[in-house]
């Protein structure tokens, strides 16, 4: 997965992740509910706690035991990379939305 941006803008997943961790933390089933909210579909967890652990793995975000849940927030690094991938989103698709008006 690429993170020249923080996140893989292919799949845009990771971009969500870090978007909703920047406003608050969350565990995972708390983090699917509000993606699908946004996208009408929840991800399965085979498809979310891989990105978890990618976006961890890459020190974007981490993960603190609270009983039996992690919670999961972002790291200075990943406030940075989610400023980044967001330049990045406007750059790329903002005439798209600017279109859509």
């Amino acid at each position: 997965m690429g993170y020249k941006y923080g996140c893989d803008m292919r799949g845009m997943l990771s971009f969500q992740i870090m978007w909703l961790l920047s406003k608050k933390s969350m565990h995972g089933e708390a983090i699917a509910k509000e993606i699908e909210k946004r996208r009408g579909d929840k991800p399965k967890a085979g498809t979310l706690y891989p990105a978890l652990k990618e976006l961890k793995g890459a020190n974007l975000i981490k993960g603190e035991q609270e009983g039996k849940t992690i919670v999961y927030s972002l790291t200075p690094s990943g406030r940075e990379a989610l400023k980044h991938a967001v330049m990045y989103f406007c750059r790329s698709f903002g005439d798209v939305f600017e279109e859509a008006k």
